[in-house]
């Protein structure tokens, strides 16, 4: 990870990640952005003929990558991706190489105050006033109010269960730190799921004071590493592919685990004996925005893929091939078209309020959304992570 990004994880804070925020960068304020200033075109010009990618695998499909080719002249080459970690490292080793990159919450403030992404003009992306409102200026990808990239996919991290198990389903995330049952649960290998546990933590012991499960005080992170380090007995696999987990409930390894839409939908599309739920504490969540590189190479080629991937029939695509729910809310019917029953799977037509109650990831960093400096970095919950894990 470049030295400027990593003294931004010590030295800085985000803002507050809840639904429908305003976008204006809450705890970040008194921050520096090296691109802040940059100027956003006024104007799309013509395509260079190249346009050059990071993103998540499944994110450059040729579905929709072709007719791109075909009507911009852009030829698109993708680099996939593993981890939001690999993602902020090619950026800011790009060398001017990368236009893109389908950067996840976990990763935005990283790449914005690491000075490897530069605001955007989001009145060139015709359908963002599509988008649901909480996707239009969220804090994880806008401050002050000027975007640094276009929100795309998304989805809530789910409670996965086995209905032989749990015939009703469970209401607390308190069944993933239960030793009955030891060896049958299963959650993500990433650092950001500490946020998870805080977030159960800050509705089940409020003496501690979370507010905000990726703003965490020395002490509530300790608590909250304490739980982690408490449930690691209890774990069969700490999961990197959602194939993983998909093979770990088939066969019967768990029957309780941390999860996105996509296990769950094609879990049961097997016909597996499972089903998902938010329980009560809420839960956490994913959401991926295309952000343009601070030195990119080809920005007109960047805006006409974003303007591209945001139209309702390729975010349909998107959302179906690789089980996520899009930003653009016309997409729901084209979803039903592309897949019978995936705009209710996905809950693309979900009242706005279920999407406030998902905590979206967003990157801990040290100045808190109170003001002080006493919130614990992310490369510190990468350290804690690594212990927890081990």
């Amino acid at each position: 990870m470049a030295a400027a990004v990593g003294a931004v994880l010590i030295a800085a804070c985000g803002s507050s990640s809840s639904g429908g925020n305003t976008g204006t960068g809450g705890g970040t304020s008194g921050l520096t952005i090296p691109t802040a200033n940059d100027a956003v075109p006024s104007s799309v010009g013509a395509g260079e003929g190249t346009l050059n990618i990071v993103a998540w695998e499944g994110y450059a499909q040729p579905q929709w990558v072709k007719p791109f080719e075909t009507a911009t002249g852009c030829q698109v080459n993708a680099k996939y991706a593993g981890s939001s970690n690999e993602m902020v490292s090619l950026m800011a080793h790009g060398g001017g190489q990368y236009d893109l990159v389908s950067a996840s919450g976990d990763a935005d403030l990283r790449l914005i105050y690491g000075g490897d992404v530069r605001p955007i003009n989001i009145n060139l992306i015709p359908q963002w006033k599509n988008f649901h409102p909480f996707l239009q200026n969220p804090s994880f990808n806008t401050i002050d109010g000027k975007h640094y990239g276009t929100s795309y996919e998304f989805g809530p991290n789910v409670l996965l269960y086995n209905t032989k198990t749990f015939p009703t389903a469970p209401t607390s995330w308190s069944v993933l730190y239960n030793k009955k049952y030891q060896g049958k649960v299963t959650v993500p290998d990433n650092p950001i799921q500490i946020a998870d546990a805080a977030l159960y933590l800050s509705k089940t012991q409020p003496s501690l004071g979370i507010t905000d499960p990726y703003e965490l005080t020395q002490p509530q992170f300790n608590a909250t590493v304490a739980l982690l380090k408490q449930q690691q007995p209890l774990i069969k696999k700490y999961w990197d592919l959602a194939s993983q987990e998909i093979t770990l409930f088939q066969s019967g390894t768990t029957v309780v685990g941390a999860a996105w839409p996509y296990q769950t939908n094609t879990l049961q599309a097997a016909h597996a004996p499972v089903a998902d739920t938010i329980p009560s504490e809420g839960a956490t969540g994913w959401a991926d925005t295309w952000m343009l590189a601070a030195d990119a190479p080809h920005p007109n080629c960047a805006y006409k893929w974003m303007q591209w991937v945001t139209t309702p029939k390729v975010q349909a695509e998107q959302a179906v091939y690789f089980g996520e729910t899009p930003a653009n809310k016309l997409s729901c019917g084209l979803m039903n078209k592309e897949s019978k029953g995936s705009c209710a799977a996905y809950h693309e037509n979900a009242p706005e309020a279920y999407f406030n109650t998902i905590k979206f990831w967003k990157t801990p960093l040290a100045q808190c959304g109170n003001g002080k400096d006493d919130c614990v970095p992310y490369l510190k919950w990468e350290s804690a992570w690594t212990q927890i894990t081990s």
